[in-house]
């Protein structure tokens, strides 16, 4: 039979949706698959290669800590000063927020007067940070106790 079709009226179209099972995040389903599978599975393959190739050897001797051949002075797990974790992070907060002045530093003369005002506000908020970090006391030095070192065989 032969299709006629009339003035003005476009001919039908054969159907050009696809009828396959893809999804447009069906990418994004196979990249956390693979990133959660891979670092499982290297655990699991460390943990099966532990049980089958390393012999347990349970003792005094092998339990007790070894300093390259010298008996440890202290304890083995002694405890760090919250300071010095306060201090590291204030630290890293600073040194990453002085990062995000350097566009502001290399656009300077080229600001907008609203632009300005929010590097300003920044600034403003990094002074306030500083300055009540101070009045806390966190960027004072304060050593702790010192306790006396006891050396085995003295």
């Amino acid at each position: 039979m032969k299709s006629t079709s009339l003035p003005g009226v476009a001919p039908p179209r054969t159907s050009s949706i696809r009828h396959d099972m893809s999804h447009p995040y069906l990418p994004v389903l196979v990249f956390f698959a693979v990133a959660l599978l891979v670092p499982l599975g290297s655990l699991a393959l460390a943990r099966l290669w532990m049980r089958g190739f390393t012999p347990l050897k349970r003792g005094r001797t092998k339990n007790d800590f070894y300093e390259c051949g010298v008996e440890p002075l202290s304890a083995p797990q002694s405890r760090f000063h919250s300071q010095y974790y306060l201090f590291g992070l204030l630290f890293l907060i600073f040194d990453v927020e002085t990062v995000f002045l350097l566009p502001f530093a290399v656009a300077f003369l080229d600001l907008s007067p609203g632009s300005f005002l929010i590097a300003m506000l920044f600034l403003l908020l990094l002074a306030e940070g500083l300055v009540w970090a101070w009045a806390k006391g966190l960027l004072t030095w304060r050593t702790p106790a010192k306790t006396p070192i006891v050396i085995h065989g003295d």
